[in-house]
């Protein structure tokens, strides 16, 4: 059963930005990496952003470096995806996963053993 909830999605214009949080029901372990993944209609399900648990380690996909930001709170252990400069083709379903044991930086679907429902973000021209 799942316990990864993302919250934030929504519709926005070109140029603007959202925030997405990922919130757990599970304690997040130093073992962790906290990925976001999207997919837009019709396309598989693409790697967005990974932050590692223990150290804050982090990567990108080459379309949104630069323009997205990945970040964890300890405290309330929620990963947040910072998004800015947002283009029609960012338009997707944005998933939050975990990979419960690393052992590399994650950007493998399969890496992944835990995922959200998901949560839509739509940026209109």
């Amino acid at each position: 059963q799942g316990h990864l909830v993302e919250s934030g999605g929504g519709t926005v214009q070109a140029g603007g930005s959202l925030t997405l949080s990922c919130a757990s029901s599970k304690h997040i372990f130093s073992t962790y990496a906290m990925g976001w993944f999207r997919q837009a209609p019709g396309k598989p399900r693409e790697f967005v952003a990974v932050i590692t648990w223990s150290w804050g380690s982090t990567d990108y996909a080459d379309s949104v470096k630069g323009r997205f930001a990945i970040s964890k709170d300890d405290a309330n252990n929620p990963v947040h995806l910072q998004m800015n400069d947002l283009q029609p083709e960012d338009t997707a379903v944005y998933f939050c996963a975990a990979d419960t044991n690393y052992v590399h930086l994650p950007v493998l679907e399969a890496d992944y053993d835990s995922w959200g429902q998901g949560t839509q973000v739509t940026v209109t021209s």
